[in-house]
């Protein structure tokens, strides 16, 4: 298909990158889909266990759902290797409609009930890949997305950038990307590029299924009204065909809301929205200083 929109996925090996990439070839789109992973192994779960996911896998499944997906080895900590990535996309398609920022480091201490200063200092990697690196592809991003006069570039994060959840750092993870796409919003605007945050409610991934068996109590009632992670890609479509597109760039979104308002939803259901239990996104700020 020669009208195909072109999306970038990061992180989709697995858990909701993967989900994520699967969504948009559900809907059609040619997804280049990145991650470390060609071979299992490197990759644990919470109890130890080597979770599967490859992005050759990934792509295949985007294929086999209807779209054309395009695997790319990349390590998102290399700026380096993502300028390569956007050269290529430039190259082979000329153009690309969605970035979608997922790559994030996840230590393996994640979700255990430690203060910050009894888990190791590697939990604060997910600022490099996970904040700094969704700048980094959004960068490059804006500079093809800017010219063609379209666009969505997208953040993956979620409640816990409100709330206390799994530490500080991964919350300054998700706070970052939240500011990112409010900022981004004023750099872009008028551009026909638009820039949003979307918070996912709990979703069905490898690790969250095995976070259900580690941590029973705490997971069990999540999963079971859990999200599908392709459900965040049919509502990231749904924001950049809306017609309030320009009202909703620059604004945090809760996945579960934004959808009930677009029509869209979770393989004919419609997911809870845990504001009133988590907290709420914070408003855009119409103030700007240069």
């Amino acid at each position: 298909m020669a009208d195909r929109k072109i999306a970038l996925v990061t992180g989709a090996s697995r858990g909701a990158g993967r989900g994520i990439a699967r969504g948009f070839g559900e809907l059609g789109y040619t997804v280049y889909v990145t991650g470390r992973t060609v071979q299992p192994g490197s990759a644990k779960g919470w109890d130890g266990s080597v979770l599967p996911g490859t992005v050759a896998e990934t792509a295949q499944e985007v294929t086999e759902r209807g779209g054309k997906g395009i695997p790319v080895m990349c390590d998102h900590a290399d700026d380096a290797q993502v300028a390569a990535l956007f050269e290529r996309i430039m190259a082979e398609q000329g153009r690309l409609d969605v970035c979608f920022n997922n790559a994030t480091y996840i230590h393996s201490q994640l979700i255990e009930k430690k203060p910050f200063w009894e888990k190791e200092l590697d939990a604060a990697k997910i600022l490099d890949v996970g904040l700094r690196s969704a700048y980094v592809a959004s960068w490059h991003a804006a500079r093809i997305m800017v010219p063609q006069g379209s666009g969505v570039i997208a953040f993956g994060s979620s409640f816990g950038g409100s709330c206390y959840m799994h530490g500080p750092a991964y919350g300054a993870q998700k706070a970052g990307i939240d500011k990112f796409a409010h900022d981004m919003e004023h750099d872009l605007r008028g551009t026909g590029v638009i820039a949003v945050s979307i918070w996912m409610g709990p979703l069905i991934t490898e690790r969250s299924l095995i976070a259900k068996e580690t941590n029973p109590e705490q997971y069990e009632g999540f999963i079971e009204t859990a999200e599908n992670p392709e459900f965040t890609a049919h509502v990231v479509d749904a924001v950049d065909k809306a017609v309030n597109r320009d009202e909703l760039s620059g604004q945090t979104l809760i996945a579960a809301e934004i959808a009930k308002e677009l029509g869209i939803s979770d393989r004919g259901n419609d997911r809870p929205s845990y504001r009133d239990m988590l907290g709420s996104p914070r408003p855009k700020n119409p103030a700007a200083v240069y």
